[in-house]
């Protein structure tokens, strides 16, 4: 989102919430104007603007940016696999023979759960009872964190990815 897509939000937010931001000086403005554009600079300003625009119909105060970046999740992934779902495509990998091909083939967020084709290949060979049970609790509790994790980390302004990659770097080069 540009400046002035920003700008165009927070003059859609001071229409419709006409008292909270009638106080609000050319400075502070400005500097609202700068944050919202700073923590959406890889969103769409369209995308940010429905975001707004649906919250306005359910709010009564103006909507944080937490509250658009919620709803930025909601309009642009509505269909998130849960985690039965999830499972059903694990089970589904541990019935082959080619278990490499079958791990490669489960989506990103479900093959760092597994971790890996040897992982599938392991739980293929157990007994299903403990498959149904222990293995398959431990996915779903395991799965839903990863899930969790990504969403969060989606949130984060541009800059604390970016630190958080550069750490991630870090960490690696000292082991």
């Amino acid at each position: 989102m540009t400046k002035q897509e920003a700008l165009t939000v927070l003059a859609i937010l001071k229409t419709a919430y006409p008292s909270f931001y009638k106080d609000y000086s050319k400075e502070e403005l400005n500097a609202a104007v700068e944050l919202w554009a700073s923590m959406f600079v890889n969103e769409s300003g369209k995308v940010v603007l429905e975001a707004v625009k649906s919250l306005i119909c359910t709010l009564k105060y103006p909507p944080t940016i937490a509250d658009v970046k919620e709803k930025i999740e909601l309009l642009t992934q509505p269909d998130q696999m849960t985690e039965m779902e999830a499972w059903y495509l694990v089970k589904k990998a541990m019935n082959t023979s080619d278990f490499v091909s079958a791990f490669h083939s489960l989506p990103p967020a479900v093959r760092r759960v597994v971790g890996s084709p040897d992982q599938l290949k392991e739980w293929a060979y157990m007994e299903t009872e403990t498959v149904n049970s222990v293995i398959q609790s431990n996915f779903m509790r395991s799965y839903k964190a990863v899930v969790e994790k990504e969403r969060e980390f989606a949130k984060l302004p541009e800059s604390a990815k970016q630190l958080m990659v550069e750490a991630a770097k870090n960490l690696k080069m000292l082991e």
